[in-house]
């Protein structure tokens, strides 16, 4: 790999960056900067943008619409423009016009209570004729997989759901260029599918599609931008992107033991934990939202020190069980039952765990509430927060900021640990520091439930696996067949 040094001011060029550095206001805690004399020029087509997280891969997509430095701030240095528009000089509802941007955070920039109300509200702004902003709406709900969703309320949807407005609400723009933050991040492998589909027919036909995204691998015809350090590097086509060391894990007593899978029990679903005591158990459960049933007839459970990894697509009722499971939504029918001990929860958007200071000061919190003694240093270490441990939360990436998150639950040892999506955002080396921390959290004695679509920590974890089908719970090993 080597350094790219492009002319920003390439013919045909749609994004142009030159001599670009950046660095956030001194209040960010961010003193470095975040791009390093960037030069790069983007076109019709998809680009990936690759680098671990911090590595200013958000802070790249964001100078495309304006938001750095006009909402966030900051020392802005060198030249970008946007189709034919400068950055600086040009606000940014007028970048808006022509750029789509989909969030890390999708619902963090919903306004619109209703799907196609919100993926309506651009166009609207726009002034669009009626009869316009409807066919624009159907198309951007049919191109994002989502039609059957138009009437739904965005706060029942699932995670990987609102990822899928939030592209919609872009592409009813019209935009020349689409930049998405880790798009992936929630999606079920059909979703993935489907939107890997509709980001190569975009690039097909003429779109500057801007992806920064750890879950895509090679596309044919895409180009690969690396960032690490705010610089930028770019890989030859079909080069691997580099897989970054992990951070080290401190040896304790206990420490990264691995937990082989319970046999399931003769007789049952294959979902229950076999011979021994109970951490968890749902009996006879029917679980839902708003009184709306998602699963019926559940019968699960856990043991303590046991993996339980829940899969199923996207909408299927995973938050909703993980949920149930922690005592934070009630069965409609059936019995919940917990073991006595702390019940750690980690919910789709790390944001809700995140009001201190700093990231030491969040894991301290956790401690004097759990009344335990001791430092922060073990967990932030273990989850390669070390460094950032004095940062503000709201300063950090996308990734870094669902590692706090997770520093915040995991800290004062939870004796059951509920997890959704817990990988959202996460670079591979992060993704395998927190496969170390779940083996030891079970090692020494507690029931660890995740809900996620990222296959490769279950197989890092090698617990037991379950799926949703229908209304159903069924053992993976079933769901293959």
């Amino acid at each position: 790999m080597s350094e790219v040094r492009t002319p920003a001011r390439t013919i045909g060029a749609t994004v142009s960056l030159e001599g670009l550095t950046y660095t956030y206001p001194a209040w960010s805690d961010r003193p470095l900067p975040a791009l390093r004399d960037v030069d790069l020029a983007l076109g019709p087509g998809l680009t990936l943008v690759d680098g671990d997280s911090g590595s200013g891969k958000s802070t790249l997509l964001r100078v495309c619409n304006g938001l750095v430095p006009h909402f966030h701030g900051g020392t802005f240095g060198g030249r970008a423009s946007v189709c034919g528009l400068d950055v600086l000089a040009t606000p940014t509802r007028a970048l808006a016009r022509h750029v789509g941007f989909v969030f890390q955070e999708p619902e963090t920039g919903f306004v619109r209570g209703i799907v196609a109300r919100e993926v309506a509200f651009f166009p609207e702004n726009l002034g669009l004729p009626r009869e316009s902003i409807r066919r624009r709406v159907a198309e951007a709900l049919d191109r994002a997989g989502i039609a059957d969703l138009a009437s739904r309320r965005l706060s029942t949807l699932s995670g990987g759901e609102r990822q899928r407005v939030a592209l919609a609400s872009a592409l009813a723009a019209s935009p020349s260029v689409v930049a998405m933050d880790e798009p992936m991040s929630q999606l079920d492998e059909d979703g993935a599918a489907a939107l890997t589909a509709t980001l190569v027919a975009l690039a097909g036909a003429g779109t500057t599609v801007v992806v920064a995204e750890h879950r895509l691998g090679e596309l044919p015809g895409a180009r690969r931008v690396s960032l690490a350090g705010g610089r930028i590097t770019e890989s030859p086509p079909g080069d691997p992107p580099p897989t970054p060391p992990g951070p080290r894990v401190p040896r304790h007593p206990g420490a990264l033991l691995s937990h082989a899978s319970r046999p399931w029990s003769p007789g049952t679903s294959g979902c229950r934990a076999a011979g021994g005591p109970t951490a968890w158990s749902l009996s006879g459960a029917t679980v839902g939202v708003g009184g709306r049933p998602l699963l019926a007839g559940i019968d699960v459970s856990g043991a303590p020190g046991e993996v339980v990894i829940v899969t199923g697509p996207n909408g299927s009722g995973k938050t909703t069980l993980l949920r149930t499971i922690a005592g934070l939504a009630a069965p409609l029918d059936g019995q919940v039952e917990r073991r006595p001990g702390r019940v750690a929860y980690l919910p789709q958007e790390p944001g809700l765990l995140l009001h201190r200071h700093s990231v030491r000061a969040e894991v301290d919190q956790t401690l004097r509430w759990s009344q335990l003694t001791g430092s922060a240093d073990d967990v932030l270490e273990m989850l390669g927060l070390a460094e950032l441990a004095e940062r503000d939360p709201r300063d950090l990436s996308g990734g870094q900021r669902q590692r706090a998150a997770l520093a915040v639950v995991l800290a004062g040892r939870p004796s059951l640990a509920l997890l959704d999506e817990p990988t959202r955002g996460m670079d591979a080396a992060a993704r395998v520091s927190l496969a170390r921390v779940l083996r030891r959290l079970a090692g020494e004695g507690a029931a660890v439930v995740a809900a996620t679509h990222d296959l490769r920590l279950a197989r890092e974890l090698g617990g037991r696996v379950v799926r949703i089908m229908g209304s159903a719970l069924v053992p993976d090993g079933e769901a293959a067949r």
